[in-house]
C-alpha cells in the first residue's frame, strides 16, 4: 500500500503546472491627450451647428427666391394676357368702318381728289 501511495504522489507531482495567466496591462493616456480630444470634439461640434445653420439660411433664400420668381411668372401670364386683349381691340378699332365713324365723329370729309393710291405690297 506504500508503493500505491507513492505512485499517486509521484502522479501528481508530474503534473505539469501551468504559469499564471498574465495580467492584461493598463495603458493610461496623459491627461493632455484627453484635453486635446475634449477640444477638437468641441470644435467639431461648433463646425457641424454653423455648417448646420448656413445650410438652413440657404435653403431659406433658395425658397424665397422660387416663391419671387413664382409671383413674377404669375405677373408675366397676366401680362401677356392683356396684350392678347389689347391686341384683338386694336384689330376690332382698326377697321375701315370704325376709322370713317370716328373721322366724321371729328368732323373730316373724304375729299376723293385728294386721295392718293398707293400700290399694293
Amino acid at each position: 500500500m506504500a508503493a500505491v501511495r507513492v505512485r499517486q504522489h509521484q502522479q501528481h507531482v508530474q503534473q505539469p503546472i501551468t504559469p499564471p495567466s498574465p495580467q492584461p496591462t493598463i495603458i493610461r493616456r496623459k491627461k493632455t491627450n484627453q484635453k486635446f480630444e475634449k477640444t477638437m470634439l468641441i470644435i467639431l461640434i461648433g463646425m457641424i451647428a454653423v455648417l448646420s445653420v448656413l445650410v438652413l439660411n440657404k435653403q431659406a433664400a433658395i425658397q424665397t427666391t422660387g416663391m419671387d420668381i413664382q409671383k413674377i411668372e404669375a405677373e408675366a401670364d397676366e401680362i401677356a394676357k392683356q396684350n392678347v386683349d389689347l391686341t384683338v381691340r386694336v384689330s376690332e378699332l382698326s377697321t375701315y368702318e370704325n376709322i370713317w365713324k370716328k373721322a366724321k365723329e371729328l368732323g373730316l370729309t373724304q375729299n376723293e381728289k385728294n386721295v392718293k393710291v398707293v400700290p399694293g405690297e
